[in-house]
């Protein structure tokens, strides 16, 4: 049973954007767990799927990856659209397409979606984006880049894009105190969640260690790659309206604000 005071009266398509180490993991859980209609889509989920099982798109995806290449944006796409069709929170209008010259008249067969996807210059509409509020959710992994954000604005319509702050010396303070247990990938954090014995695995009793790459000089370059697509990216949502930044030294600081102005967006008043 949900809660009416956290029920949504609008879907929300979020974005989370924020530097290495800013906790929009984090984030995101805590978002899931206090608005129930919302859920996640991971783009790295979706391409680890169909590779997985071995779908048209995954042989296709795993080709690539077996050469050293990214996976085309393309791809992520089909995927991401292939998903929201198959939870009906997106549909196909019949339409005219202009293809070679030629004209034809089609019904929304999931070739004629490809086409938004591969050639959205030719459609004539954009997919109906259902805007039930079930159709809510976070698009995780995707898009990273402002050309990425201007392809992905021909399939569906993000209508919150929430900006994570946290001063540098912040996140350094994390990752100082962070600590793994390499062959499970369980971490731990001295200033959050410590382990119960310091140095070791709460599970096994297994000395804990450090990442090789948690150092300043790593964490710097870091944070600068990820400035140089960020900007654009956010000036992209920006012209659209629809960024909202929030800073904070750690996750519990930020959370309440965010909650608070997902609440004044999306969440009905009686």
């Amino acid at each position: 049973m949900i809660d009416t005071a956290m029920r949504l009266q609008k879907a929300a398509r979020i974005i989370l954007v924020g530097a290495p180490g800013v906790g929009k993991g984090t984030q995101a859980e805590r978002l899931l767990a206090r608005f129930p209609q919302l859920s996640t889509i991971s783009s790295g989920d979706l391409l680890r799927d169909n590779v997985q099982h071995q779908t048209p798109l995954g042989i296709k995806a795993q080709t690539a990856m077996r050469t050293g290449a990214l996976v085309p944006d393309v791809m992520i796409l089909r995927l991401i659209l292939h998903e929201l069709k198959e939870r009906n929170w997106i549909k196909t209008h019949p339409q005219t397409l202009n293809l070679n010259s030629s004209v034809m008249t089609a019904e929304p067969q999931d070739s004629d979606a490809d086409l938004y996807v591969e050639q959205p210059s030719l459609a004539k509409q954009s997919p109906a984006t259902s805007e039930d509020p079930s159709a809510s959710f976070i698009l995780d992994g995707f898009p990273r880049t402002a050309n990425q954000a201007t392809q992905l604005d021909n399939l569906i319509s993000i209508n919150l894009v929430i900006s994570l702050r946290t001063p540098f010396d912040a996140i350094m303070e994390r990752i100082a105190g962070r600590w793994i247990h390499a062959p499970s990938g369980r971490v731990y954090n001295t200033t959050f969640n410590p382990p119960k014995i310091v140095g070791r695995d709460d599970v096994t009793g297994e000395p804990l260690s450090k990442r090789d790459d948690d150092n300043e000089e790593t964490w710097r370059e870091r944070l600068k790659k990820f400035e140089e697509t960020s900007e654009p990216l956010l000036e992209h949502y920006a012209r659209k309206g629809v960024v909202w930044e929030v800073t904070g030294n750690s996750s519990d600081e930020i959370s309440p604000k965010l909650f608070q102005e997902f609440e004044n967006r999306f969440v009905a008043t009686n």
